[in-house]
């Protein structure tokens, strides 16, 4: 099985190659492609740079990742899932694994996440998609366990499905330190802030910013808190189950 490997973060991170490593380890045939530099808070955007009318793509080259092809790309995550089922990057993969995220893609807010953006769009086009990430918030000053959140990805894939997207979230401990796994609900958005400024001329600042009710003990973000990894399922978008319409009447 082939696997793209890709995430928001850029192609020099260390959790695209924790997880290219885990997949390869795995047995996947792997190929990595990710975005030149950040690209987070994309969601399923395609918007790329573009010159001269070409998306610049660069081969790089990834430590422990001798004989797997790795490109750099000039564009988010979402395009590149979408431009490699157009084998863009060789044969289209069978299943794309997007992550390790720096920082945990939990509830709500999830809608605007680089790294789940691109997992959609790869079942979107019929592939399986896998969001990993990995919370830095409650150890932000000690080391970071990717091999953690790779290993348990990989542990994932016979549920895969190009169905749906399953979004996993893993706290930054070791696998020992890891108090279970769960498959839970999103928790409630938060708010997202906006506010004008004065610098000299005026600016228009947006922020998003967690609410501040405690989120329900059984959804994502309050669980991976607790020290427990998270795996949602998450549809991309389709056509909504509800009765017909009653349009008004227009046109001839």
């Amino acid at each position: 099985m082939r696997a793209l490997i890709t995430n928001d973060d850029g192609i020099g991170a260390a959790g695209v190659r924790y997880l290219a490593i885990a997949a390869r380890d795995a047995g996947l045939d792997v190929v990595v492609a990710a975005p030149s530099s950040e690209a987070s808070g994309n969601s399923a955007s395609i918007a790329v740079v573009e010159r001269e009318g070409q998306v610049p793509v660069a081969r790089h080259e990834l430590d422990g990742l001798a004989g797997v092809p790795a490109f750099a790309v000039d564009a988010p995550p979402a395009f590149i899932v979408l431009i490699a089922t157009r084998d863009a990057f060789g044969p289209p993969p069978d299943v794309v694994l997007s992550g390790v995220n720096r920082g945990s893609n939990t509830g709500r807010s999830v809608l605007h996440s680089g790294t789940v953006g691109a997992a959609l769009t790869a079942v979107a086009h019929g592939r399986p998609g896998l969001a990993v990430s990995l919370d830095l918030a409650g150890e932000a000053t000690g080391p970071a366990h990717w091999q953690t959140a790779a290993e348990l990805a990989t542990r994932l894939l016979p549920l895969l499905s190009d169905q749906f997207v399953l979004n996993l979230n893993v706290p930054n401990l070791s696998s020992q330190r890891i108090r279970g796994l769960r498959e839970v609900r999103l928790a409630s958005f938060g708010a997202v802030q906006t506010r004008i400024t004065e610098n000299g001329v005026d600016v228009v600042e947006a922020s998003v910013a967690e609410a501040g009710e405690v989120p329900d003990p059984d959804t994502d973000t309050a669980l991976v808190a607790a020290g427990f990894a998270t795996v949602t399922a998450l549809t991309p978008p389709r056509e909504a189950d509800v009765p017909p319409l009653v349009l008004p009447p227009y046109g001839g």
